[in-house]
């Protein structure tokens, strides 16, 4: 009996076998069409986002000079830029819940070609064909190599999937890997933050490596929260999980703070500096974490790899291109600097300023601090003297000129 049902059980246990190892070419092509649909999401987020700041910079410079310094809530291209700005979030949020977390981060160049091309169809200044040419020849290379770069990153992405369920999240958050991770930014994170805090090391490298760090945090946990509220969708409820709450304080923690050193660091330099290193840093790390905590790269095999890594380095030139030829602002001056006119002396050697800064007043030739000034450099007075009569008649002049020396 047990010999003659064994031979029954094999041959029904085949059929069964057979249809588990197929399902794994139906589930390749439903993943690639996942990293299609997560990779056109933020395509379509970081490309609206773009408009939608440029429409609100296009309102306040065209209220610069009102009083009313909330006149722009009043225009309908403000508005209108800000419901693109939450549409643009909303596609790129969506994002990571469909793509792995290493292709969607380099995505962000969609921004930057973007906003250039943005910038060079709405230039407001006069220009001959040479010289738009001669000025533009970099912005222009640069966006080409930003989209071969964004193609090789889209064709060559990671193409690992897994349901982002609060049982698999809480299983890579205490995998020895992410855990050594962890360490190793957190050391990073705080001798970065003494040297910047206590030192004043105020290197651009320095913040926007504060800022990277940070932002590899918030994209893990973007992800997370992201792909579990799409899994509540699909019907698996898991809002549930304390994991989902605790990804979510960390996300809005992580941003805020990476919003507050991202202030600082516009505070200090330029715009364009900070869009091509920033970009460049952030990336770097956002992919660093993306490997370690959804293991994004596991299964791929070495070319897929090297051409990922090479569509990497082709977006971090072409975005490097595009902001190397940006203008850099230069500060309104409200007065003419009497050390650039020649033979004119000036007190700022001895620590005393004959005109005001920027943050002082604005009157020409104003002294700064007049109270802690010697009274040598005080202006005269002129004190009143009550009219004085004479015997023949004559009046005496109503005031007279007391001279001050240097004693007094």
């Amino acid at each position: 009996m047990e010999g003659g049902n064994s031979p029954s059980l094999q041959l029904q246990q085949l059929p069964l076998a057979t249809a588990a190892v197929s399902v794994q070419p139906h589930t390749d092509s439903f993943s690639y069409k996942e990293n299609l649909i997560g990779a056109l999401l933020a395509i379509f987020g970081h490309l609206v986002t773009s408009i939608a700041l440029n429409l609100q910079k296009y309102s306040h410079i065209r209220l610069a000079g009102s009083k009313d310094p909330r006149a722009y809530f009043k225009t309908k291209t403000w508005w209108c830029g800000l419901f693109l700005l939450v549409l643009g979030e909303l596609g790129v949020f969506s994002s990571y819940a469909f793509a792995p977390l290493s292709l969607i981060v380099p995505l962000s160049a969609v921004s930057v070609i973007a906003s250039a091309i943005i910038g060079i169809i709405f230039i407001k200044e006069k220009w001959k064909p040479k010289d738009f040419l001669r000025r533009y020849v970099l912005s222009f290379v640069g966006c080409g190599l930003a989209i071969v770069g964004t193609y090789l990153l889209i064709t060559f992405g990671p193409n690992s999937h897994e349901k982002m369920t609060g049982e698999n999240i809480t299983r890579h958050l205490v995998s020895w890997p992410f855990l050594l991770y962890m360490l190793v930014e957190i050391i990073i994170f705080c001798l970065l933050l003494y040297f910047y805090k206590e030192k004043n090391v105020n290197y651009i490298v320095v913040i926007l490596l504060l800022v990277a760090l940070l932002g590899s945090m918030t994209v893990v946990t973007v992800k997370a929260v992201a792909g579990m509220i799409v899994v509540s969708i699909q019907g698996n409820l898991q809002l549930d999980y304390p994991i989902f709450y605790i990804m979510l304080v960390c996300m809005i923690a992580t941003a805020i703070f990476q919003a507050t050193f991202l202030a600082q660091a516009s505070q200090l330099y330029d715009s364009s500096q900070i869009a091509s290193v920033g970009y460049i840093l952030s990336t770097t790390v956002a992919i660093t974490a993306g490997a370690t905590f959804y293991l994004d790269f596991t299964g791929e095999d070495v070319l897929h790899i090297c051409m990922f890594a090479l569509g990497c380095l082709i977006a971090f030139l072409g975005v490097f291109l595009i902001t190397r030829n940006k203008k850099k602002s230069v500060p309104f001056e409200p007065y003419i600097s009497m050390d650039a006119m020649p033979g004119m002396l000036n007190m700022h050697d001895k620590g005393i300023a004959v005109q005001p800064d920027l943050k002082a007043s604005f009157s020409y030739g104003a002294l700064e601090n007049n109270d802690s000034m010697p009274e040598i450099y005080t202006p005269a007075t002129l004190p009143i003297v009550q009219e004085q009569h004479g015997s023949k008649g004559v009046s005496a002049p109503p005031y007279r000129v007391l001279e001050h020396s240097k004693k007094e």
